[in-house]
């Protein structure tokens, strides 16, 4: 599987590997790195190039157990060594390793670093492929694995973030491999990818697409019966380890091999996420949440967790985060990623039956009765609909016992809108995304989603305006993000907003958002309008939770509110009031501490904008 690397470093520039043991390369020549808890430091920083790593997560790196007293001071010293191997500024005059409030930040060039080089190879072999230059896409992913010394950063793998990292380095040169293999297939030259095919399934017997690659280029080597042999293998260990058959993909390859006179034919590739189109603030490249994202890698693909729950308020950025996770994982999923809305446009829920008829289309699952609203029972309607309905939820529960695919509810209002959806057996997963919390569902994972720290809606706002106009102001960019409340909705739409206006400073721009009678006014962008889609939210509210949030919504305004202000803001006793606040809480309108304290010491918030628009509503 692995070649002499190609070296793409600039004469002068220090070359960094992760696709192996760690190194680094000056001119061809190796560069020593220190004492080993500053390779941790290093190789942490490297392996999340131009994005803040938290100082926890470089602590955790280097001290898992129980850091000193001296933790942070030690980190400064290695961050420090790191500073001097890179050399004091990159190419364009900016420092290379950076300290914000998001934690340190490494600047790195594709050229200067393995992995960066890795996935730039790899997505120019997959778009040639989609052209339909075959050849071109060979030689691409070839090059790309050619970079591969063996298994990343083997020598740092007794730290856990480290072999986490490694992990899912390791994970995507499988699925590079697999593509360059049925590249090669296709351009019908298998005998040079079958003895690494038999490497990798025997490191991996229970990736599938890896084992249907090994079939077809035995195949088409003219070894059917070594061919057959391995699908029979494959089904035993299945049965043994799993009790599950191979997939319908498989089963119809193995099919088409046993009619000797026809070409095998590759599985039919994994379904990407699909469904109806994200909203249009939605559309920018993904930023930040790197802490639940990666929580979210760990407990989907692990396998441990079947559902998960990521709740945030109305444009916290659910959805961007659930399809990233979706893309991410394509591995660990191998008969696809599937996403569903749960409400329509308006923001009605959908019946049960809406969502089984599509989750349905998508996967090519039939019940064995008519589509609802088709039945031809002559007493009426009603109970054709409900036996339809209960064929659909039985033939879903039985598509997904036989099948290991990634189902994304998102925008759910209730837990009653997908109780009879989720897989009682099997190994696929959900992700549900939500505006409030879903406590009757159990037993699941959570994420709640908090407001963007300052470094990422910065750097989101960056990437619409452009780094050089945010550079120019930054004071007053800090006070856009800020007067945006850390959303991601309300900080791109204050980007697209900005990018079209640029005339307008910065400065001035902050101080429309710094006026409450205004700043919702100014969150407009074309026909994507932060007003709206926080309407949205609170139509969800009870209305008696709306009355409660109205009457907090002022105390939150000067940062927060303890349960002895909301006490008195109600009119109530303690326990009314405690109920109120944690009701809000559980429909996502009221953020607490993320760690353990009594309800008289938390300090509760209600987000900025969601404040005023109570304040509107108030005043309605």
């Amino acid at each position: 599987m692995t070649r002499p690397p190609v070296r793409t470093a600039p004469t002068g520039a220090v070359y960094f590997s992760l696709l192996g043991p760690l190194t680094a390369r000056l001119d061809g020549h190796e560069l020593p790195l220190g004492p080993r808890k500053q390779r941790l430091v290093l190789a942490t920083l490297l392996s999340r190039p131009n994005t803040p790593v938290p100082v926890e997560v470089l602590t955790d790196a280097v001290w898992p157990d129980d850091p000193p007293r001296t933790a942070r001071k030690n980190l400064q010293v290695y961050v420090s060594a790191a500073r001097t191997l890179l050399g004091p500024a990159g190419h364009d005059g900016r420092d290379r390793v950076v300290h914000g409030c998001g934690g340190y930040l490494l600047r790195i060039a594709e050229g200067e670093l393995d992995t960066l080089r890795f996935g730039s190879l790899a997505r120019a072999g997959r778009a040639a492929a989609g052209r339909g230059d075959l050849a071109g896409a060979a030689r691409l992913l070839r090059e790309a694995l050619d970079l591969w010394e063996g298994p990343p950063l083997n020598d740092l793998r007794d730290s856990a973030g480290v072999a986490e990292e490694a992990g899912r380095l390791e994970a995507r040169c499988l699925t590079v491999y697999e593509d360059w293999a049925e590249t090669e297939i296709e351009l019908g030259r298998p005998a040079v990818a079958v003895d690494g095919l038999r490497d990798l399934v025997e490191r991996h017997p229970l990736r599938e697409r890896l084992r249907a690659a090994w079939m077809n280029s035995l195949h088409q080597s003219g070894r059917q019966a070594e061919a057959l042999a391995v699908y029979d293998d494959y089904r035993q260990l299945m049965a043994r380890e799993l009790g599950l058959e191979p997939s319908p993909a498989m089963a119809a390859l193995y099919r088409s091999m046993l009619g000797r006179g026809r070409e095998a034919r590759r599985p039919a590739p994994a379904r990407e996420a699909v469904g109806p189109a994200a909203p249009p603030a939605c559309t920018a490249a993904f930023t930040g949440r790197p802490g639940e994202l990666r929580d979210l890698l760990e407990v989907l693909g692990c396998g441990e967790e079947r559902v998960v729950v990521v709740s945030g308020p109305a444009g916290a950025g659910k959805s961007a985060l659930a399809l990233r996770a979706a893309h991410l994982l394509a591995d660990r999923f191998p008969d696809g990623r599937v996403r569903v809305r749960v409400r329509r446009e308006d923001g009605t829920a959908r019946s049960r039956a809406e969502i089984l008829a599509e989750l349905g289309r998508l996967c090519g699952v039939a019940g064995n009765a008519a589509p609802p609203g088709n039945t031809a029972s002559p007493e009426g309607g009603a109970s054709g609909d409900r036996a339809a309905t209960a064929a659909l939820a039985d033939a879903w529960q039985e598509w997904q016992a036989r099948h290991r695919a990634l189902v994304v509810l998102d925008d759910v209002p209730d837990e009653a809108s997908v109780r009879g959806l989720l897989s009682r057996s099997g190994k696929c997963s959900v992700l549900i995304t939500a505006r409030g919390q879903l406590a009757g569902l159990a037993p699941v994972h959570r994420i709640a989603l908090p407001a963007l720290a300052d470094a990422e809606a910065l750097e989101l706002l960056g990437k619409l305006i452009g780094a050089g106009r945010l550079r120019a102001d930054p004071g007053a960019a800090l006070r856009i993000v800020r007067a945006c409340g850390g959303l991601p909705l309300a900080v791109e739409v204050s980007g697209m907003r900005l990018a079209v206006l640029r005339h307008l400073p910065l400065a001035e721009y902050a101080d429309r958002l710094d006026d409450p009678s205004a700043a919702l006014d100014e969150l407009v962008a074309g026909d994507v309008s932060v007003r709206h889609r926080i309407a949205s939210g609170w139509r969800d509210l009870a209305d008696g939770d709306r009355w409660v949030l109205g009457r907090l919504a002022g105390l939150a305004e000067a940062g927060g509110f303890t349960l002895d202000r909301a006490t008195e803001a109600l009119g109530c006793g303690e326990r009314a009031a405690i109920r109120a606040v944690e009701s809000l809480i559980d429909a996502g309108a009221v953020t607490s501490p993320a760690g353990e304290v009594t309800a008289h010491a938390a300090l509760y918030e209600v987000p900025r904008l969601l404040g005023l628009y109570a304040h509107e509503r108030e005043g309605v």
